[in-house]
């Protein structure tokens, strides 16, 4: 399981639409929007992330809003994008294995 979630994170618009997620619930339109994909291609993936556990729908009428699955999704994307981070920008490792000094998840870039 843990590496289908894996391997379903390789994908950039996939990384796009779980940030988003992440800072609130969303529709597949408006995600659509924010990540720069045709609605058919983000509810593609949706579906996807949905099947691996790392997002979940709500049904409104006719409408589903999506969201992160948990907490782990949280933590999972952001040690992601924190180690791309040091990667891009040649930082070192942290002390001590001492990750405090990370900024909120929030901070992080999306590329």
């Amino acid at each position: 399981m843990a590496a289908e979630g894996f391997r379903l994170l390789a994908d950039p618009t996939r990384i796009k639409i779980l940030w988003a997620l992440l800072q609130g619930e969303s529709s597949v339109a408006c995600l659509g929007e924010l990540v720069g994909a045709a609605p058919t291609a983000v509810s593609q993936h949706l579906a996807k992330l949905r099947l691996a556990g790392l997002v979940r729908g709500r049904r409104e009428g006719t409408f589903v809003y999506y969201s992160a699955a948990d907490v782990h999704v949280r933590a999972l994307l952001a040690e992601a994008l924190f180690h791309a981070d040091h990667a891009d920008r040649g930082l070192p490792d942290h002390a001590n294995g001492d990750l405090a000094t990370h900024l909120p998840a929030s901070s992080a870039r999306v590329r």
